[in-house]
This record gives structure tokens, C-alpha cells and sequence, in this order.
């Protein structure tokens, strides 16, 4: 039997050796399919099912740290927040604080391009780095990888700039090349920090006024939480350039700027995702409103019941989202699956009319507000590298509900009736984008 085992062991070798050179690129391409589907769809952070009931409300002194619960649970006081609205306003305002450094540069991006707006912020850096300031530049590999010219990466480093990507497109881990860095934060000297969703290139530029200028939304940050800031600003730069921030050019003692209580949270690799729990704290807690304005809104199945119990108690919930402007429709595709249901359960729906609004703005019952990188949709939740600024505050409230109430003027309700009449084409691609949801 041993003998006979052999035999056919050896004729097994003999043919596995025999693979034609095409039937070998065949398996090979076969086995890299197989580990980038893997890496695509099968490496991300870890989500909880979240049907929370409606227990306590925004203002219940357990709010906060239940929300925050995956975050930091504990407010940060003394803080300034500034709303800044569209390129005319958070571009100025950020140029200025480079001009005005005497210390340190800390820049992250998601998008970076070789424009006007990028070239506009490489010569400031570039500027204040040959001035002696320590400048760091640390850009995602995805979103700014093909569209920042290597002519403008040696510009910054020759002018003393340190630059790095995060997870860099040209790594042999796909799974690191899938998981990219969507936060912005920039700090100064680490007392003025700015974050939330722009990003630097022209369509940013401008005041929404036409459909080259982009809606969005930005803010300038003063107190105690630009430590924090500059902590998940650290956390990166560490992982792509090896070398951590200490010394009080980074981190200075910070006296009270204001009176707000904040917060960050960010979204951290192999970790239980925390965004999506404020999120669904937020919607089970509130009492009056929520108004969300979001680019790529793609809710899962927990998140759609959540914001039509809202409804069901009396909850007045709008959502604002891109309209025939949308510069990713696939995604709009992919999220218009769910509008049926959020439609039959009483939430309402608006788009954006005269531009893209890209924009990732939150408020529950004009007290707790949210702005930053997130979208609602599973990217952001399972994969992307997150950072959103909460902000627990009556008066701060009211500003977003003002920003929110602007731009709704400015957008038509999408119709339950409307979502049931539309056409074959529009069915098809939702249809088509199902398996791919988590990637859009």
C-alpha cells in the first residue's frame, strides 16, 4: 500500500511541476484576487448592533459619556469654537495662522492637490519652514497620492519641510492601502487647531455660489482640546514617520479659551468602531430635532430604525444631502437604498440644489453638535481613519441649527412618492451597488 501511496505522490509532483507558464500566471492571479478581496472586505473594525431605547434624553446628565462611551466619555471645558463656512472663510483663516507660527506646523489632509488652493498652501508652509518653524506634512496615500505632484512633495522637503504619507498607495498591504487616514486637522504652535471636512484643493475655494464651489464646513479651534488634537495628529504621524512630538512647541500649557465642552473622537484601526455609537446615542436620546447634513449617506439597517423611532416620539428629523451635484454616484446609488424606508417612517429628506455640499455636520435638539471627517456610511464606521469634534453646548447648537436652516433654503425635499416613481436605471445601479456598499 505504502509503495502504491508513493507512485501516486510522485505523479501528483510530476504534474503540479508540468503547469503551463500560463496556467501558473492563471493560479498566481487567482491567489492575489483572493487576498485583496480578503483585505478589502474582511479587514475592518469591529461594529455592535446598537438598538438603543430611548432611556434618557440629550440633556440627561448621562448623555455624554454614554455617547462618548467608546471615545473619551469625559468633556473637555474651556474651549473656543469658531464656524467657518465655505473656502472664503476657513482658507483666509487657516493661511493666517501658517503666516502667524512661531513654533510648529502640524498638517493633515486627506486631499491635496496641485492647484491654485494646494500650490497657495505649499508656498505658506514652505515659507514658514525655511523660517525656521518645524513644518510636518503628513497627506493620505489615496486621496492625495495621484493628485499632489512629486515636483511639490520635494519643494516642502527641500525648504525643510518633514512630509510623509499616511499609508502610502505603493505598499504591498493592500489592507493599509484600503484603510486611509480621511481626517484633517491642522495645529499651530499647538495652541489653534482647525478640523472637519474640508480639503485643500479649488472646488473648496469660493462660497458655494455655483457648482465649482463646493458647500462645506470647517472650524477653528482655541483651549484645552487643541491637545487632543494634537495627540491624533501625533498618532499618525508616529505610524508613518516614527517620530513623536513632545516639548511645549507641541504641546504648551493651554488656559481656558472660551466656555464650550468638547470633545474628539477618532476612529483607530483593529478597534471597536466609536463613531457609530455617538451617533446612535444621539438619535435614541433625542427629544425635539436631529439634523444631519451629509455628503455619502449610506445608513445601515440599526441606523435607519433608530432615526424612525426618533420619528415615531415625535422627533423632527431632516437629513440634507447632495442633490444633482454629486461627485460620487455610485455612492449616491448606494444610499438611496435605504430611502424608503427612512421615508415611510416619517424622516425627511433634502438636497442640496446649487452645488455639492460635502459638509458632515450633526446637531440633536440644538445641544449636542458634531462636525468633522465622518460620513454616515460603513467606511467610515468599519474602515477610514476618522476625526469629528463634538461639541456640548445650548448656544453652539443654535449656530449649527442656524447653518443647517441657511442651507435648507437652499435645497428640495425628496418625496416618498418621488422614491417609488423612480426609473429602471436608478434601480439597476442601487441593486448593483449592494455588495460594494462598505468600499463607497
Amino acid at each position: 500500500m505504502a509503495r502504491k501511496t508513493n507512485h501516486a505522490s510522485g505523479i501528483l509532483a510530476r504534474c503540479y511541476w508540468k503547469l503551463t507558464l500560463g496556467e501558473w500566471i492563471s493560479l498566481t492571479m487567482a491567489f492575489v484576487t483572493i487576498v485583496v478581496l480578503f483585505c478589502l472586505f474582511f479587514i475592518r473594525r469591529q461594529t455592535l448592533e446598537l438598538n438603543l431605547e430611548h432611556t434618557y434624553s440629550v440633556r440627561s446628565p448621562e448623555f455624554f459619556s454614554s455617547a462618548l462611551a467608546l471615545a473619551n466619555p469625559v468633556p473637555i471645558a474651556g474651549n473656543k469654537v469658531e464656524l467657518l463656512q465655505n473656502g472664503d472663510a476657513y482658507f483666509p483663516a487657516m493661511l493666517e495662522a501658517i503666516r502667524s507660527a512661531q513654533q510648529t506646523i502640524n498638517f493633515a489632509a486627506y486631499i491635496f492637490e496641485s492647484d491654485a488652493t494646494g500650490r497657495q498652501f505649499r508656498d505658506a508652509l514652505i515659507e514658514k519652514a525655511r523660517s525656521g518653524v518645524q513644518v510636518r506634512v503628513l497627506l493620505d496615500g489615496i486621496g492625495s497620492g495621484w493628485s499632489l505632484d512629486n515636483s511639490d512633495v520635494r519643494m516642502m522637503t527641500d525648504a525643510g519641510c518633514k512630509f510623509s504619507y499616511y499609508h502610502p498607495v505603493g505598499s504591498w498591504r493592500v489592507d493599509r492601502t484600503n484603510r486611509r487616514s480621511h481626517r484633517r486637522v491642522m495645529v499651530v504652535d499647538g495652541k489653534v487647531a482647525f478640523t472637519g471636512g474640508a480639503a485643500f484643493a479649488d472646488k473648496w475655494t469660493g462660497n458655494a455660489q455655483d457648482k465649482d464651489h463646493w458647500r462645506e464646513t470647517h472650524a477653528r479651534v482655541e483651549g484645552p482640546i487643541v491637545a487632543a488634537l494634537q495627540s491624533a495628529f501625533q498618532g499618525h504621524w508616529v505610524k508613518s514617520y516614527k517620530e513623536a512630538l513632545t516639548g511645549a512647541g507641541h504641546f504648551p500649557p493651554l488656559a481656558p479659551a472660551g466656555d464650550l465642552r468638547t470633545q474628539i473622537v477618532t476612529s483607530e484601526s483593529f478597534s471597536v468602531a466609536a463613531v457609530p455609537l455617538v451617533q446612535a446615542a444621539s438619535f435614541a436620546a433625542a427629544e425635539q430635532r436631529i439634523s444631519i447634513t451629509n455628503p455619502y449617506c449610506t445608513p445601515t439597517d440599526d441606523q435607519v430604525n433608530l432615526l424612525v423611532k426618533a420619528v415615531q416620539r415625535g422627533v423632527d428629523v431632516r437629513l440634507l444631502l447632495p442633490g444633482p451635484h454629486h461627485d460620487q454616484p455610485l455612492t449616491e446609488s448606494a444610499g438611496r437604498t435605504a430611502y424608503g424606508k427612512l421615508l415611510a417612517g416619517g424622516v425627511k429628506i433634502f438636497e442640496y440644489q446649487p452645488t455639492m455640499i460635502h459638509a458632515k455636520t450633526m446637531v440633536v435638539d440644538g445641544m449636542f453638535s458634531m462636525l468633522g471627517s465622518s460620513n454616515l456610511d460603513a467606511r467610515s464606521s468599519e474602515i477610514n481613519e476618522e476625526l469629528d469634534l463634538v461639541v456640548y453646548d445650548e448656544g453652539f447648537g443654535r449656530q449649527m441649527d442656524a447653518a443647517f436652516e441657511s442651507d435648507i433654503k437652499h435645497a428640495r425635499e425628496y418625496t416618498l412618492e418621488e422614491f417609488k416613481g423612480r426609473g429602471i436605471w436608478e434601480r439597476f445601479t442601487e441593486w448593483l451597488t449592494i455588495p460594494f456598499r462598505s468600499q463607497l
